[in-house]
């Protein structure tokens, strides 16, 4: 007779074994090499960048942002670093065969980049789009930096979120984030719609005028699902007079809408990618903070044994995010009290069509959450899943996940 172990990532952390000694280990460890990286990529930004940005010249200012994109790939190499020698995982990709968002079989294996003992390496999806998913653990903004690098030949370089204004100070990480130019939000829609739209029409018009790609992650659901915010949406569905989510919260439209509206006029491939992402362990109606924290996954160890993606894409110009005509895309949207904005003087048709559309989207993502913990699969038919293990791809990138490759990548501009 034996006896069946329920594996420890199934178990709340609460009900977890005490931390071991190699575990303790571990976590001293990690601490170490995370932090004194994070330390040495801001060191190398204030060293060798910010005199270049403080010099009054083309080349100062271009050598400036290659090095920035530099040390934001170097951040990603770090994440990817850290599962691996930490907390190894990989990711299980999946795309949608049908319905919104599908992504035809033709297409499928022009994006599927393999090596040549026919492991996936990579993901050739288009260069500039606007990253949504289902928020369930911290680790989320982790991962998706982590996917974003195996996207095309370095999207990692040229991700930007927006995070809450008083995280900007916080030494070292905050410091870096302001070089990465990441968007500062103080919480309050009245102020934070204007510069939201004029940040995002900056970072379009720059990445479509130098042809680099662009990743703007955000998440619709604005929060963790949690027993907090759970009843939170509930409310909110029975005030609408609609149905909640099993799985998510009820989405949130208008900073989606406005970040597509700010991008899509100067961005002119834009796209839309949705993610659906699925921990295993955490059991339905189950909360993912409950089985997953930063702290569990790279102090103890306990990592998913895989995670689960599933994608859906489009084509932003086919997406009811309203009339743009009036757009002047060569310019930034004049925001004065004086002036016409079209990316944020909203109808409130066109906010409700969009809202109607997303939540649409959101209810067909839950569903699919759903069927993944009942069958094992997001889709009603068996698709093909690809599989990518959480690795760096080259050794040399060990030293850019320190920073220290940054003098070399500014050398070799120069010579150029």
């Amino acid at each position: 007779m034996t006896v069946e172990t329920t594996p420890v990532h199934c178990l709340p952390v609460s009900e977890r074994p005490s931390t071991s000694f190699l575990q303790k280990l571990r976590a001293l460890a990690f601490f170490i090499v995370f932090n004194l990286a994070c330390l040495m990529i801001n060191l190398s930004q204030f060293i060798f960048l910010l005199p270049l940005r403080l010099l009054p010249f083309k080349w100062s200012r271009k050598r400036y942002e290659a090095g920035i994109r530099y040390t934001k790939g170097s951040f990603g190499c770090l994440l990817i670093l850290m599962c691996q020698w930490f907390s190894p995982t990989s990711l299980r990709i999946t795309f949608e065969p049908e319905g919104k968002g599908a992504v035809p079989q033709e297409v499928i294996d022009r994006i599927i980049v393999k090596d040549k003992e026919g492991r996936v390496v990579a993901l050739d999806l288009p260069q500039k789009f606007v990253y949504i998913a289902n928020h369930q653990v911290y680790s989320d903004w982790w991962y998706a930096w982590c996917f974003l690098y195996y996207v095309g030949q370095g999207v990692h370089k040229h991700v930007y979120i927006t995070l809450k204004k008083s995280l900007q100070w916080v030494p070292i990480v905050g410091w870096g984030m302001q070089f990465f130019n990441f968007i500062f939000l103080a919480r309050s829609w009245a102020s934070d719609r204007l510069q939201l739209a004029v940040h995002l029409s900056a970072l379009g018009k720059a990445a479509e005028s130098q042809d680099n790609p662009l990743a703007f992650i955000l998440y619709p659901e604005g929060t963790l699902v949690s027993k907090d915010t759970r009843p939170i949406s509930r409310k909110f569905a029975d005030k609408m007079g609609i149905q909640d989510m099993s799985n998510t919260l009820l989405p949130r439209s208008t900073g989606l809408l406005y970040s597509l509206r700010a991008l899509s006029p100067r961005v002119k491939d834009l796209h839309l990618l949705d993610v659906t992402m699925v921990y295993p362990g955490i059991p339905p109606m189950g909360y993912g903070q409950n089985y997953y924290t930063l702290r569990s996954m790279f102090f103890d160890g306990i990592a998913p044994p895989a995670l689960h993606i599933h994608l859906r894409l489009f084509d932003v110009r086919s997406l009811p995010i309203g009339d743009l005509s009036g757009t002047q895309p060569s310019e930034i949207p004049d925001i004065s009290p004086n002036k016409h904005a079209v990316e944020v003087e909203i109808p409130e048709s066109e906010k409700t069509t969009f809202d109607l559309w997303l939540r649409d989207l959101w209810r067909e993502k839950d569903e699919s959450m759903t069927r993944f913990f009942e069958l094992g699969r997001f889709c009603k038919k068996e698709v093909a899943e690809y599989e990518i293990p959480l690795r760096l791809r080259r050794t040399r990138e060990i030293f850019d996940a320190f920073g220290l490759l940054l003098p070399v990548t500014l050398g070799k501009m120069k010579a150029d």
